[in-house]
C-alpha cells in the first residue's frame, strides 16, 4: 500500500487533485484524502475542557513528506479553533512549529500554555 503511495509523481496532488481538508468533528480529525481514497493524512485533537481543543498529533505518510500537506491540516485546525472561538493546547510539535513560522495573532491569542 505504501509503495504504490511512492509511485505518486510529486505534483499530481497539486495538480489532479488539490488539498481538500475534511473536519470530522464526530471522530475529532481534519483529514486529507491521499491517492484517492487509499491514504490519508490526519489531524487529531480533543476536546480537554469545555472550550479547550488539544491539537494532539498530525501524521502525513512518508510518501507525501515535504508538499505542504501538514500545513494545510495545522491551519484548517487553528481556523476551526478560532472560529470556534475555542482555546488550543499544542500537543503535537508540528502544529507548535506551524505557529511560530505563522504568529498570527488570531491564533496567539487563543493559545493555553
Amino acid at each position: 500500500m505504501a509503495h504504490s503511495a511512492a509511485a505518486v509523481p510529486l505534483g499530481s496532488l497539486e495538480q489532479g487533485c488539490p488539498i481538500r481538508v475534511e473536519h470530522d468533528r464526530r471522530r475529532r480529525q481534519f483529514t486529507v484524502r491521499l491517492n484517492g481514497c487509499h491514504d490519508r493524512a490526519v489531524l487529531l485533537y480533543e476536546y480537554v475542557g469545555k472550550r479547550i481543543v488539544d491539537l494532539q498529533h498530525t501524521e502525513v505518510p512518508d510518501a507525501y513528506r515535504g508538499r505542504g500537506i501538514a500545513k494545510h491540516l495545522a491551519k484548517a485546525a487553528l481556523d476551526f479553533v478560532v472560529e470556534e472561538d475555542l482555546k488550543a493546547h499544542l500537543t503535537c510539535w508540528y502544529i507548535q512549529k506551524y505557529v511560530k513560522e505563522n504568529p498570527l495573532p488570531q491564533y496567539l491569542e487563543r493559545l493555553q500554555p
